[in-house]
């Protein structure tokens, strides 16, 4: 049955001023339609999209549902939570302060916030802008904790387990690494300075003097915002989608609301700045730079890139089933913005093809790989598969290794630490993924199995085929027990069963953990990747350490085997 698809309009603001939308060459138009088809029905979320040109906004439409259960449409002036793209936003606020001689981005953080344990190292305003500041992230430390994402997170929640820290993931300014926490500390120092919260503040002194009517830090969870979309992702086999509950109470990091409309005219603060000098935004695009001389694409709360051959500025984000992107080419002066509610949809690649369109006459060609055939439907010989199937070990990531397999005509690839998931042939040697946007090559011989792959996914990463080891000897024994983080004030299990061990975690359950030499153990969570033991003089395991992405070596202390053994006075036997 084909599907009843019906007309969103554009939506045009009465206002006048540098926002207000202009009139649009109908082919271009047409052709950026074109690129969200796909969400242009009833029963799918969809996206909010704006293009920002000389500081107007020229093309700005609505696709799909801003909330499934009620068929509200999505129009350029929905409500968006735009996740990281808020911290933009914490930073400008944070600039804007220092020009007026309130701070120094060179000011230690505890001048302002001495909550923070003091780890014999200055961390700066600027490490935190920088992502720079060593600083585990809150979110991986919130779920190491026990807590899920879609609980209900507050500031306290994370000034919490901030004020527990017992080490650093690094010595600051010596490496990056993306951390959440650090602008969430950006937005209390906001308030604190200012003496008024950081909502109120924002609002006083950025979003009204732009006239970004509908934008709001959103710090209350239970608050009522009319107008607003919602987050779904598509049910795992299934054809329909569900909800994706975003709960966060905390702001700095993310939680930011704001439409299309608005986001246009923070566009064109870029380039006339209406609140703060042009001096505001040359201090916002200063990259950072590690102690050993490396720059960094990373500036204050915006991301320097190229593409095809001409630079721009921005950030993306992603949190439940948000996903937003934000561009702005300088030069060209030309801004793209695209606010999604759907969690499997690519904003920074949508974001991308509009300016293909808006851009092309600026563009540099570049030889590109042919795009993946539509649903997968390349007609690939499985019989090449078998040379395919293995392990392979990513040059820049020692240890991280993508496996793949075959089931019948299906394809399989899974990474370390993470799920698997299915891939699709786009020619003999291409697979690409549908849950992110990434593609593998194989590098083809003239016979006999691959031994080189390239993984495409922000940039290309050559890896090697490595032959799969057998489990190492492991008295499993020495490592059950019971494991327990001062600095979350959690325990972690370690069972045995049969020649398995299993990690227990009374929030979040139990898997199987891999054994990957006498120390080293790796487990398929996000938030618990790579556990290393700690063994004393006599060998044995007196503790250990996790890690992930974003949390280096957190230590847990093997607790005695009777710690709690003892019952109550009055109860058991």
């Amino acid at each position: 049955m084909k599907p009843f698809v019906y007309t969103l309009f554009l939506v045009a603001y009465l206002l006048a001023g540098p926002c207000s939308v202009q009139a649009q060459t109908p082919p271009l138009s047409a052709k950026a339609d074109s690129l969200f088809t796909e969400w242009n029905k009833p029963g799918m979320p969809g996206a909010s999209v704006g293009v920002v040109h000389q500081g107007k906004l020229i093309y700005a439409k609505g696709f799909g549902e801003a909330d499934l259960e009620t068929g509200a449409p999505i129009t350029p002036e929905t409500i968006f939570h735009v996740a990281s793209v808020s911290k933009q936003f914490t930073a400008y606020a944070i600039v804007l302060l220092a020009q007026q001689g309130k701070l120094a981005l060179d000011d230690d953080i505890r001048k302002y916030v001495p909550e923070v344990p003091d780890f014999g190292k200055t961390i700066t305003l600027r490490h935190l802008l920088n992502h720079t500041s060593g600083l585990r992230d809150q979110w991986n430390l919130l779920a190491m904790s026990g807590r899920g994402l879609d609980d209900v997170i507050t500031k306290d929640h994370i000034f919490n387990l901030i004020k527990r820290q017992r080490e650093l993931n690094f010595e600051p300014g010596s490496a990056y690494a993306y951390c959440n926490t650090g602008y969430t500390l950006l937005a209390e120092i906001v308030s604190r300075v200012s003496k008024q919260t950081f909502p109120d503040w924002m609002q006083q002194n950025v979003f009204q003097p732009l006239g970004m009517k509908s934008t709001l830090f959103y710090d209350n969870n239970e608050r009522l915002v009319k107008g607003r979309a919602y987050s779904f992702h598509r049910t795992p086999g299934l054809g329909t989608f569900s909800k994706s509950p975003l709960n966060y109470a905390n702001v700095g990091a993310t939680s930011l609301f704001t439409t299309v409309q608005d986001l246009a005219r923070w566009v064109d603060n870029f380039r006339t700045p209406k609140v703060g000098a042009p001096g505001t935004m040359v201090q916002m695009l200063e990259r950072g730079r590690l102690t050993n001389g490396d720059t960094l694409a990373y500036a204050l709360g915006l991301t320097h890139g190229q593409y095809q051959g001409i630079s721009y500025y921005g950030h993306n984000g992603a949190d439940a089933g948000f996903r937003s992107a934000l561009a702005y080419f300088p030069k060209e002066d030309y801004g793209f913005i695209v606010l999604s509610n759907q969690a499997e949809f690519n904003s920074d690649r949508k974001a991308m093809e509009l300016a293909s369109l808006y851009l092309a006459p600026y563009l540099r060609e570049e030889k590109k790989a042919a795009p993946p055939v539509a649903n997968g439907d390349y007609k690939f010989d499985s019989t090449l598969f078998r040379n395919y199937t293995g392990s392979y070990e990513l040059a820049e990531a020692s240890g991280f290794i993508l496996k793949f397999r075959r089931e019948g005509d299906r394809y399989f690839t899974q990474a370390t630490g993470q799920s698997e998931v299915e891939m699709f042939p786009s020619s003999d040697s291409t697979f690409f993924l549908k849950v992110v946007e990434a593609s593998v090559i194989f590098h083809r011989t003239k016979a006999g199995p691959v031994s080189r792959i390239t993984l495409q996914q922000n940039g290309n990463h050559p890896g090697t085929r490595v032959q799969p080891t057998e489990a190492p000897e492991v008295k499993r024994e020495q490592i059950v027990g019971k494991y327990y983080s001062p600095e979350l004030e959690t325990i972690y299990t370690i069972v045995q069963e049969g020649a398995t061990l299993r990690l227990i975690h009374v929030q979040h359950g139990e898997v199987p953990l891999k054994i990957v030499s006498k120390d080293k153990l790796q487990a398929p969570w996000w938030f618990v990747q790579n556990i290393e033991l700690v063994r004393d003089s006599a060998d044995k395991v007196v503790g250990l350490r996790m890690s992930n992405g974003r949390v280096q070596n957190l230590w847990f202390q093997r607790l005695s085997d009777d710690f709690a053994a003892e019952m109550p006075p009055g109860k058991g036997k």
